[in-house]
């Protein structure tokens, strides 16, 4: 039974489409979802889309209880394209191997493993098993090169002047270059990394046309492996079938019903696999929106082989922020592991959960990660005392666990920012973390780090990583006596309040109160005071101050927030600074 919509988020609202769907079409039966991803280089947080969405609505039919398969195909057998630039372990030697499938092309030097598809999958798979995503791996090298589709294959060559003419309505478009990079399996990250998928075997595809007439099916050459083949003749009683290679010259006439070294064309391949694996729901890019787009084409070209198209809303793009624009052919598109290297995949799983499909968002690598972090600990809070929506409710539980239980966490999540600017002031030294975590709290001061773990690390990765030197926080080792020493009497007075009230005040909260409180007190104002009784200078005055502490600790105008500074640096240091 559907559930309300006012009371649900758009997982829950295609859980209930989804299920419905499945009934109607193999009732009793498992629900199948896909995804499908082309290794064809760094698998980049812009696919991830293609797996997340499915994921979660997968998720939500197993928590109701419903056998579900969420399929993942890896597109393994398309053809390696280009050499990518920004791959370690390779060169230019690597052109040599253009044309071939992925799966024949060698893997970078000191990869431990054995081709270049295997290579890519690997990372993928690693950064699934740590979000949780539960899913089928289909290698379509290994579906081809077994015969698996060899009754599909038949069928299409069967049915070509009926595949042929469906995709006849859509060749006397034009079609503009950059709506031709995109039709592709590896959907594009944002409009800054369209380049992105070319590296997919699908994206240059061509539909099977040819002068010998229309043909849905590709081999790959007996002599060089490359796909530059065309076909020449084929017959339907004996699946004899003649192609020639423009790159090496060779020719051979095969018989198709015994043959397994070859692929039907992008356009022909995806809806056939729908029908074959009963897919009910497979998200696409908003690029398989236009006309003539594999998703809008296999909607016509599906029931040839059987089957119905899927649900199939299209998803909008993955922005970064904090990193250079860049596409996956060139190397360097930060991929779900670097993302994991800096934050907990509990965040990452909220990015995806918490909007929609067709809503675009952008995954912080900059300084917004700490304010994504406070957003998302103020959400745990809500939903701890009760107090958050329900769609916000649903988010994060999706984000923490799946059907299957929750997902490894933090004991004592800290601020993220706090956690940073200690990894950046103690650089690395545990020890030193350790006192000044343990002094955020006195009431409950932390034992181990291994209790702050693994957001401690995950912050002391995007501080070594992708915060630029000139921006690290680094503690004078003297004090600024120049600066000590002109200082004016209200500027000497402010200090003097602050290293009175140190060891009363040292701690997180208590800090906090102190640094703010002291502009407050030369006012003549109460520590104590709220913004409505203070006037306007004094948000002034504490700049000011701020602005001077920071100076004399570390010869800067800014830096992390003060009280978690001050607490790093130590008292004793603090005072030794601060001129005592």
């Amino acid at each position: 039974m559907a559930q309300s919509t006012e009371t649900t988020d758009w997982v829950s609202r295609f859980a209930d489409e989804v299920i419905e769907e499945s009934e109607r079409r193999a009732p009793g039966k498992p629900v199948v979802v896909a995804s499908g991803l082309s290794p064809s280089g760094p698998i980049h947080l812009g696919n991830l889309r293609e797996v997340m969405t499915p994921h979660l609505v997968a998720d939500e039919i197993r928590r109701r209880g419903h056998a579900v398969r969420h399929l993942i195909s890896w597109d393994d057998y398309d053809r390696y394209r280009k050499v990518p630039a920004g791959v370690s372990g390779i060169d230019e030697s690597w052109a040599e191997h253009i044309g071939k499938p992925l799966t024949s092309v060698p893997a970078p030097r000191g990869s431990a493993h054995p081709n270049w598809a295997e290579h890519f999958k690997a990372a993928m798979i690693a950064s699934l098993a740590e979000l949780g995503v539960e899913f089928d791996g289909i290698s379509q090298t290994r579906q081809y090169t077994s015969g698996a589709y060899r009754e599909q294959i038949l069928h299409a060559m069967k049915h070509r002047a009926e595949i042929d003419a469906i995709l006849a309505q859509y060749r006397t478009k034009p079609k503009p270059a950059d709506q031709k990079k995109q039709q592709a399996r590896q959907k594009p990250v944002d409009e800054a990394e369209l380049e992105a998928a070319e590296g997919s075997g699908a994206a240059g595809e061509d539909d099977g046309s040819g002068s010998a007439g229309y043909f849905p099916y590709k081999p790959y050459c007996g002599n060089c492996e490359k796909d530059f083949t065309t076909v020449t003749a084929y017959d339907d009683d004996s699946t004899e079938m003649t192609y020639a290679c423009t790159a090496c010259g060779f020719s051979e006439t095969v018989r198709l019903s015994e043959f397994n070294r070859g692929k039907l064309v992008w356009k022909v391949d995806w809806p056939m696999r729908w029908a074959y694996e009963g897919v009910v729901f497979e998200p696409s890019g908003v690029d398989h929106s236009s006309p003539g787009s594999s998703y809008q084409v296999g909607g016509q070209i599906v029931p040839i082989f059987g089957g119905k198209q899927p649900i199939g809303p299209m998803y909008a793009f993955v922005g970064i922020s904090g990193m250079a624009k860049m596409s996956s052919s060139r190397g360097g598109v930060p991929t779900p592991a670097d993302a994991l290297k800096i934050m907990e995949p509990q965040l990452l799983r909220w990015l995806y959960a918490r909007r929609k499909p067709n809503q675009s968002f952008k995954i912080a690598f900059d300084q917004e990660i700490q304010r994504l972090y406070d957003e998302w600990d103020k959400l745990a809070a809500k939903v701890a005392d009760g107090s958050a929506l329900p769609g916000d409710v649903a988010a994060y539980t999706r984000a923490v666990g799946t059907a299957a239980g929750e997902l490894p966490k933090t004991p004592r999540p800290l601020p993220y920012r706090t956690l940073a600017s200690v990894a950046d002031i103690t650089a690395g030294h545990e020890d030193q973390a350790l006192r000044i975590l343990s002094e955020l709290d006195p009431s409950r001061p932390l034992t181990s780090l291994d209790e702050a773990r693994p957001r401690y690390d995950k912050a002391e990765a995007w501080i070594n990583t992708h915060v630029p030197a000139d921006q690290r926080t680094i503690v004078r080792d003297e004090p600024d006596t120049d600066l000590l020493k002109s200082l004016d009497e209200p500027s000497q007075q402010s200090v003097r309040l602050l290293l009175d009230g140190l060891a009363e005040h040292w701690s997180l909260d208590g800090l906090t109160h102190l640094v703010y409180g002291v502009p407050k007190v030369q006012a003549g104002f109460s520590a104590d005071a709220g913004p409505k009784e203070l006037p306007p200078e004094i948000k002034t005055a504490q700049r000011s101050f701020f602005a001077l502490l920071y100076h004399l600790l570390v010869g800067r105008d800014t830096g992390p927030r003060l009280p978690t500074l001050l607490l790093a640096v130590g008292q004793e240091r603090v005072r030794k600074l601060l001129g005592e």
